[in-house]
């Protein structure tokens, strides 16, 4: 009786790993009359990384049409994103202004 190394037959393991993917959505910023141009430019900045052009263009947008889509992504981050918004702080250049703009949320199509 020989007793080498055991061998194992070949096990072919294949990994089927399927990726969910989660609808995206958007996060809508609302327009409303107190808060300055520079306040959503910094803001656009320092939440989503939108450089000045950007934000400028999204500022317009927003007083424009009264609304703007600042960023699309998963439904967390999106939730995330707009707590961030909701928490950013009333814009010291406009004395009425008692708190942080309004965002929405709503999917991505």
């Amino acid at each position: 009786m020989s007793s080498g190394p055991a061998v194992l037959p070949d096990v072919e393991t294949e990994e089927q790993t399927r990726t969910r993917h989660q609808p995206p959505y958007h996060v809508v910023l609302l327009n409303d009359d107190d808060h300055s141009y520079q306040y959503v430019i910094l803001m656009l900045l320092e939440l989503f990384g939108h450089p000045p052009e950007k934000g400028y263009q999204l500022a317009e947008e927003v007083d424009r049409a009264g609304r703007a889509i600042v960023c699309t992504t998963s439904l967390e981050r999106a939730e995330l994103k707009q707590e961030q918004i909701h928490a950013y702080g009333p814009d010291p250049l406009i004395p009425r202004c008692r708190g942080s703009m309004s965002a929405e949320l709503e999917p991505a199509e």
